[in-house]
């Protein structure tokens, strides 16, 4: 597929998606990593057959400067270890894009390296902001990659009440990895993955 869909109704349709992840009550997710930055749930995923991740922790930053670090653009790239490239590909609107980037090899390299193309929004939700992405077939894949694809993802972060200066980010993460690939190492990979992004984003804060 290699025409761009209609930016509008999908940025509608990924808000309302996310919006129905974070109202999925506390029960149906099991906890699969805890670490003193974030706790990592998990249900099985209703888009494929891995997955549907829930990652939460308090970060200590105005909302605004946490989704700047987190949505495409020239942040991402100088903290999260796991990307090594991002382009944007298209600009619909200033917070509206497509980008394609790519991941370092995991566990070893059991996990090749991987790229994705995403559709990626930022909006407002209540008194914070929602950046959520979703991948699209579209583009040549590269040489010397698996092209990976995320099911409906993203980041919710509201200020505290009580602490306006600092933040509760929360994401839902279905990665799709592909390839030839046992479950458990997918699995075990994304609780640390997740973990993970909470504990470079403080220090990226902080600098």
């Amino acid at each position: 597929m290699d025409r761009l869909p209609n930016s509008a109704p999908l940025a509608t349709k990924l808000r309302n998606t996310l919006l129905q992840y974070h109202s999925i009550g506390d029960s149906e997710w099991r906890v699969a990593k805890k670490t003193k930055d974030a706790t990592v749930w998990r249900k099985p995923s209703e888009e494929f057959s891995g997955y549907l991740y829930k990652a939460q922790g308090v970060v200590e930053d105005v909302t605004n400067r946490i989704v700047d670090h987190i949505r495409p653009g020239p942040y991402r790239l100088d903290w999260d270890s796991l990307m090594t490239t991002m382009d944007i590909m298209e600009t619909f609107e200033e917070n509206c894009c497509v980008m394609r980037y790519t991941t370092a090899g995991q566990l070893w390299n059991i996990i090749a390296p991987r790229e994705f193309v995403d559709f990626s929004y930022t909006t407002s939700y209540e008194d914070g902001l929602l950046t959520c992405g979703i991948s699209l077939d579209y583009g040549e894949v590269r040489p010397n990659f698996v092209r990976g694809f995320n099911h409906p993802c993203g980041w919710f972060c509201v200020p505290l009440k009580d602490c306006p200066s600092h933040s509760l980010l929360t994401g839902y993460i279905q990665t799709e990895l592909r390839g030839m690939l046992p479950q458990s190492a997918v699995d075990t990979a994304m609780s640390s993955t997740l973990a993970n992004f909470y504990s470079d984003l403080k220090k990226a804060l902080k600098t």
